[in-house]
């Protein structure tokens, strides 16, 4: 990124970001981790019920998600040892500090479905 005529880059966890936007979508990125994001914004949800809230992702990559999305700090994945074995997945502080976004990002695709498409009941 360019400022005041000098080229700069973020340094990360290891990682080399060219612009602010890089950094942001090197957590949120995807198909998946938004719509995860979305779902957990305001409650702690189990596997199978965010399996349900998206019909379309496999276990499998619904499993590969939640794990990145709780080593990047986003989400926490707590472990009942109960019988069966109960699972809660919810934000954790810094996750909940996207909250905002996703909710504007949710805003900006609400408004031009309802502009440039039509909503339908399935």
């Amino acid at each position: 990124m360019i400022i005041n005529h000098k080229e700069y880059v973020f340094k990360l966890h290891n990682q080399t970001y060219h612009c602010a936007m890089d950094v942001t979508m090197s957590y949120i990125g995807g198909k998946w981790k938004t719509v995860l994001l979305w779902y957990l914004r305001n409650q702690t949800r189990r596997f199978g019920e965010l399996k349900k809230q998206i019909p379309d992702i496999t276990e499998k990559m619904l499993s590969l998600q939640l794990k990145a999305l709780e080593e990047d700090g986003l989400v926490k994945r707590e472990v009942y040892a109960e019988v069966p074995l109960r699972v809660e997945y919810s934000l954790t502080d810094f996750g909940k500090t996207l909250v905002p976004v996703i909710e504007a990002i949710a805003a900006w695709g609400r408004n031009l479905g309802e502009t440039e498409g039509k909503l339908v009941e399935k």
